[in-house]
């Protein structure tokens, strides 16, 4: 991989643009269950340090009245309903329905009256009803936090931004098993199609975006 500044230098000009920061923003809290945080399952990731930023930036949304949205992915015993998805991964058995690796740590659970969206493939977006619920509610940014950032933040953030949602994407409010695909996924999807932006960022945002 080229150095940073190397990258920097060859993306400028073409993939340095900014989005900026909507009035009416939405967390969504992606995949942050215990399949990840469990040291004995298959898809644990090491993302511990990811959880307690996902909470302190879960507890600020809430603190200012703007929705709240988790996901989590849970499948038919034996996975008919998971495709090629389930096929491709079979790590992806832990979330089979029952399997109490599919649960909400404690400390990062849904409260009542927050929406859970139940998915089978990498993108929030993807046959679920997110987009029309936040159509519905009039949302224009998407704080997005969770895991794993190659793989369903990603995916929710690219489906973000094709669905006219304004993604913001918490650089430590996300994890992934290895440093290289967690920080690849981050400087592409900052030149692309997201901002990707710090923990301290996003709660001066929220401080200004008001209630």
């Amino acid at each position: 991989m080229a150095p940073a500044s190397d990258l920097a230098a060859n993306y400028a000009g073409a993939f340095d643009g900014h989005l900026a920061f909507g009035q009416r923003p939405a967390l969504i809290v992606v995949d942050m269950v215990d399949a990840y945080l469990v040291p004995q399952s298959p898809l644990y990731a090491g993302i511990e340090s990811a959880l307690e930023s996902a909470i302190r930036v879960t507890q600020a949304v809430r603190a200012c009245g703007h929705p709240v949205i988790f996901t989590n992915v849970e499948y038919a015993p034996g996975g008919a309903d998971g495709g090629v998805f389930f096929r491709k991964v079979p790590a992806l058995r832990c979330f089979e329905r029952g399997n109490p690796l599919g649960a909400f740590p404690a400390r990062l659970a849904p409260r009542d009256g927050e929406l859970v969206i139940t998915k089978r493939y990498a993108s929030a977006f993807f046959a679920t009803h997110l987009a029309a619920t936040l159509t519905a509610l009039r949302i224009d940014t998407l704080i997005i936090c969770g895991t794993s950032t190659s793989g369903c933040i990603r995916a929710t953030a690219l489906d973000a931004c094709q669905h006219g949602f304004i993604p913001f994407v918490v650089r430590e409010a996300c994890g992934d098993r290895h440093a290289a695909p967690h920080e690849a996924n981050l400087f592409d999807l900052q030149a692309k199609y997201a901002e990707v932006v710090g923990e301290p960022d996003i709660l001066t945002l929220l401080a200004q975006a008001g209630h």
